[in-house]
């Protein structure tokens, strides 16, 4: 009996324990009444969502220029990392929304008519608090992104400070005034033409709406005290192209006493730099969650 015992004992040791994985429901349809067509988004739900009767935390995921609502799921394997840190307890359990930013910069368009910023911000985030169980206050709820995402997390944060407790932003596509002045016009239109305007050069670029879009701007005009209850994290490796705006980000930051933390990793823009990058982010949101 003894031996039995022992040999079911050690046998259990050596079972291994595999941690329990979320749901993913890819490319999901908003009927928006601000814009003229579906918004998609993806939802990532922690593997104990459907097993508790508790509401959670939100982080909305922004992905990047020319990418979708998939791109995080597919490349940036966002619900392997989500699992990984909820199941070691490097952060709690959270749902994940990643909507389709298209190549909107999450602006509104300059011509009036893709009014994607009004639609997240109205009409989104109201929606997915109620269709699933979120816990929805501030604190509760946080913004990240990568690249155009990056930027997006930032400038959303920023112009609405009331909503979001905590902001990461990976390779943030922010961009100085001088970068915007002497980009070439083939590249300017290629990226900013929807949400700025059409063949502008030089000066006439900085515009009153780049002003009020672009984070090293927003910073300077956004109230400080209204910035106090927001978490900050910025990382940027040291091979990528966009290291300028966000060094001047942390550096204008740093005057103005704006808490952050600031990083700077080997690496490029890439998504191997981003995986590593969502997990560390995600961690820092955590803390706000956590307590």
């Amino acid at each position: 009996m003894k031996s039995f015992i022992f040999t079911s004992i050690f046998l259990i040791l050596l079972t291994p324990s595999f941690a329990q994985k979320g749901k993913v429901f890819e490319s999901l349809i908003f009927k928006s009444k601000i814009v003229n067509y579906p918004v998609r988004y993806s939802v990532y739900l922690p593997a104990d969502y459907d097993s508790s009767q508790r509401s959670y935390p939100i982080v909305y995921l922004l992905h990047g220029f020319g990418d979708d609502e998939t791109g995080w799921i597919q490349f940036g394997e966002a619900p392997e990392i989500a699992d990984k840190g909820i199941d070691e307890g490097a952060f709690p359990s959270c749902i994940l929304i990643i909507p389709d930013g298209k190549v909107s910069w999450y602006c509104n368009g300059a011509d009036g008519k893709d009014k994607w910023e009004d639609m997240f911000i109205s009409e989104l985030i109201p929606f997915v608090e109620k269709e699933y169980r979120i816990r929805a206050k501030k604190e509760f709820r946080a913004i990240a992104g990568l690249s155009m995402g990056g930027y997006g997390a930032l400038m959303l944060t920023l112009r609405n400070p009331e909503l979001f407790s905590s902001c990461v932003a990976l390779s943030s596509g922010t961009f100085s005034d001088e970068e915007i002045i002497n980009q070439s016009d083939e590249q300017y239109n290629n990226y900013f033409k929807n949400i700025y305007g059409e063949n502008l050069k030089g000066d006439a670029r900085l515009t009153d709406t780049w002003k009020a879009h672009s984070p090293l701007h927003l910073i300077h005009s956004v109230p400080a005290d209204k910035l106090k209850g927001i978490r900050f994290y910025i990382d940027c490796g040291d091979d990528d192209f966009l290291y300028k705006g966000n060094s001047l980000l942390h550096i204008g930051m740093r005057d103005l006493n704006i808490q952050h933390e600031y990083r700077v990793r080997n690496g490029s823009h890439s998504w191997s730099y981003w995986r590593t990058g969502l997990f560390d982010g995600l961690r820092f949101i955590g803390e706000k969650f956590h307590r």
